[in-house]
């Protein structure tokens, strides 16, 4: 914990939640189309949504979705990309269709861990995350924000990264080469340098998969993981998230395993899980799904209902990998249970309030 110490903290330290509160309702905040008017219940939910697009333009109907305020944040895997310009282009025209109706900005994210998990094939860090582990933190941060001035260049504002998971036996992390090392205390320097780069370049870093996946030995996008180790063996994998907290990381990713320990749901509807990582490690920025597509299809279960259950537990932003098609019947299925009641008002106003601090902090 010494090397973290020593780093500067994150300049969203930003976020503590007066501030953050603060920032998204002030009179210049991109809230809402009128000023003086409260959102709806749909505009609500939509900022809570991050989707995937086919192709490399937006299409028109994805379009109408933002200019509706359907949709919060978009994330862009390899398929959307071709080069710079276009990628410039793309994030243009997404911003611009917010902009122009009045919308909040958009949280327009992207895979960018290191390695071989490059959306953005011209930006780094090329060195995979093990290779980063063995360098100092000064070279970790130095490697993040180059990769976030690129990123943050092309309209790139959220990078779903550091991992912030701890290996056990049998790791498919590890074997994929997306943990920087073998214990806690390293990870957590690791983690807590390469988040600050990024704030450097002013592009939001994202721990990822709490409460951790380390000890998974199979992927959860495709399979259904659950998370045997007792409460106190998972403790340990918790301290990277402790050290990325204390720093100020704006973003928490929640893992799509279950943790019998913790609580008997998985992790995206676990009001338990959201518990132990705001109540028990004290953070305050804002919570996202792993792909809920591949919780949906592990588990048996429709999208729109492990949408629903995520947002009921408390998630703040519900990520969708799948067609334009599934994440659209998602919004709807939510919004119909937030108008119902089933959401409560003040949740909904407690994530609006967080997204919009974060879309402030990273305009």
């Amino acid at each position: 914990m010494s090397r973290v110490n020593r780093l500067v903290a994150l300049p969203l330290a930003a976020l503590a939640v007066a501030a953050a509160l603060s920032i998204a309702r002030s009179s210049d905040a991109p809230a809402a189309r009128d000023a003086a008017a409260a959102p709806t219940t749909r505009e609500f939910v939509g900022q809570r949504l991050m989707v995937a697009m086919r192709g490399t333009r937006p299409s028109p109907a994805l379009l109408g979705r933002v200019r509706r305020g359907e949709i919060g944040g978009i994330i862009l895997f390899g398929a959307n990309i071709t080069g710079p310009t276009q990628l410039r282009a793309l994030t243009g025209e997404l911003q611009s269709a917010a902009r122009a109706s009045g919308r909040p900005p958009l949280l327009i994210a992207t895979d960018q861990e290191g390695g071989r998990v490059r959306r953005v094939r011209w930006a780094g860090p090329v060195e995979s995350a093990p290779e980063l582990g063995e360098s100092s933190a000064t070279q970790i941060r130095r490697e993040a924000l180059l990769a976030g001035r690129a990123l943050r260049a092309d309209g790139i504002t959220v990078d779903l990264a550091p991992v912030a998971d701890v290996p056990g036996a049998g790791s498919f992390m590890a074997a994929d080469d997306r943990i920087f090392g073998a214990t806690g205390a390293l990870v957590g320097w690791a983690v807590t340098a390469f988040s600050s780069g990024l704030a450097d370049a002013r592009v939001a870093a994202t721990a990822k998969h709490f409460p951790g996946i380390g000890r998974a030995t199979s992927n959860t996008d495709s399979s259904l993981v659950e998370i045997r180790a007792s409460r106190a063996a998972l403790e340990s994998g918790l301290a990277p998230f402790r050290a990325a907290i204390g720093a100020g990381v704006p973003m928490v990713m929640i893992s799509n395993a279950s943790y019998p320990a913790l609580d008997s749901k998985p992790a995206p509807w676990s009001p338990r899980i959201q518990s132990l990582l705001r109540n028990e490690l004290g953070f305050e920025g804002v919570t996202i799904t792993d792909a809920l597509d591949g919780a949906a299809a592990t588990r048996r279960r429709t999208l729109p209902s492990v949408a629903v259950l995520s947002a009921q537990a408390g998630v703040d932003i519900l990520l969708f990998t799948g067609s334009e098609a599934s994440s659209a019947a998602a919004f709807e299925r939510i919004a119909t249970a937030a108008a119902a009641g089933r959401i409560p008002a003040a949740a909904l106003q407690r994530s609006y309030d967080r997204i919009l601090a974060l879309k402030q902090a990273y305009r």
